[in-house]
């Protein structure tokens, strides 16, 4: 039997498609509709229609095949954690916006790093190019890489000292060192492509894009700015690091444990990627399981007991922490308010929900300084979320990227379990630890 899926908010006149599970709202991106919060106060209606009946229907399978059916989100965590939309964004910077979006989780983490120096960009970005020129068949594909490789390779030759140049001096002899390797693999790439090997140009690719990332990270000189003051005794995490989740897997005989390893980006997010390694020092996800997994997001975070997020054993209440977005172009986040409700509509994310496994804190819907310990991953990427024109971006913190096994993220189930999170590097850079309270 055919049926009609509608689902609205209906205010004079218009009707705004909305998203809810404790709902989320969700517009068409029309830059004349006041989008405050305000329109928390239009009562939702969703039915489903078909040639012989009307009968209610649920709002999260409403909202989910609006989604689908408008392309332009791909989740709405099932937390308690909500807000409201933003208008597509125009990047500023050129390297980011010629070509398709940016899915790679690395390639984004490379892009988000506090720097300027346009010469290491301008080898980094043919690099990046290459994976879009191995989606081209036959010899066209060999062709194209050829193209980027002596793009990135004339690049290199001509602004090498002025990469050198914005090395920190602390960390030059590993600056130096890395731009040597990137020379020398470039010659290694060079040799690939005239064997026609067209199996080793990926490896050969991460491998030269892993050296240009290492000289980037060596042109950060210590954290890049001050915390405002209010978050400044809360975990921070005044860097970057990385964690193994270990996830047992159930009722799955081809994936029974499974590792990911996290990329957390303190540069952009340290209250909210501090307030995460801190709980994962505290062993706060070991044992706990996926409490969603529905083709859009994994989520976790939920203790067992009426509270949402996590409790400080020291104070006996919970600890939040407030909404934090680093706009690019700006030199330090924003807290406490949406990008929509700064009336940046056309701001773009350092940190967007651009790749497979993009990793937020989720929140209350209606209180933006409410993340605590639930988070989410996202499982679509950026064909049908495009930066900024979707309804997470600006509205979450996002604080980091799976960079390893994400696509297993898709395998998740409610009940698998959480083994273990462990910080593998970058525990350094954590600053006002609270777990040892605990120990």
């Amino acid at each position: 039997m055919a049926a009609l899926l509608s689902c609205h908010y209906s205010t004079s006149g218009r009707t705004i498609p909305t998203i809810s599970t404790k709902p989320v709202h969700f517009f068409n991106h029309h830059p004349h509709i006041n989008r405050s919060k305000r329109i928390h106060q239009f009562s939702p209606q969703c039915s489903l229609r078909s040639s012989t009946s009307r009968s209610s229907f649920p709002l999260k399978e409403c909202a989910i095949s609006i989604a689908l059916a408008i392309g332009l989100v791909t989740a709405v965590p099932d937390w308690t954690a909500n807000a409201t939309p933003i208008g597509p964004a125009i990047p500023n910077l050129s390297v980011l916006i010629s070509g398709p979006p940016i899915k790679d989780p690395e390639a984004l983490l490379r892009y988000a790093l506090p720097i300027d120096n346009k010469a290491i960009r301008e080898v980094q970005k043919p690099l990046e190019d290459i994976t879009e020129s191995l989606k081209v068949s036959g010899t066209k594909a060999l062709d194209s890489a050829e193209r980027n490789l002596k793009q990135a390779s004339r690049a290199l030759k001509q602004g090498k000292s002025l990469i050198l140049a914005g090395v920190a001096e602390s960390k030059k002899d590993h600056g130096k060192e890395m731009l040597d390797k990137l020379e020398a693999g470039m010659d290694e790439f060079e040799q690939i492509i005239l064997d026609k090997s067209r199996d080793k140009i990926a490896p050969k690719q991460k491998e030269l894009l892993s050296y240009v990332g290492g000289v980037e990270e060596d042109m950060v000189d210590g954290f890049p700015y001050k915390v405002p003051e209010e978050y400044r005794s809360m975990p921070l995490l005044k860097g970057r690091a990385a964690v193994d989740m270990k996830v047992k897997v159930k009722d799955n005989a081809n994936l029974e444990e499974c590792v990911f390893r996290i990329v957390l980006d303190g540069y952009n997010a340290p209250v909210t990627a501090g307030n995460f390694v801190d709980l994962v020092e505290r062993h706060f996800y070991d044992g706990m399981e996926i409490q969603r997994a529905d083709g859009f997001v994994v989520q976790t975070g939920d203790p067992e007991g009426p509270a949402e997020g996590f409790i400080d054993p020291s104070t006996e209440k919970p600890r939040t922490i407030p909404l934090e977005i680093m706009v690019d172009g700006e030199k330090t986040p924003v807290y406490g308010e949406t990008l929509e409700e700064l009336g940046q509509y056309k701001a773009q994310t350092k940190l967007p929900f651009n790749a497979f496994g993009t990793m937020a804190m989720a929140r209350e819907e209606f209180e933006d300084n409410s993340g605590s310990s639930q988070v989410f991953w996202l499982l679509k990427e950026s064909e049908l979320t495009p930066s900024n024109a979707n309804i997470l971006d600006g509205r979450y913190s996002v604080f980091g990227y799976v960079v390893k096994n994400e696509d297993l993220l898709a395998d998740l189930k409610v009940g698998d379990v959480i083994e273990s999170i462990q910080v593998v590097s970058g525990l350094d850079n954590l600053v006002n630890p609270t777990y040892k309270i605990a120990g």
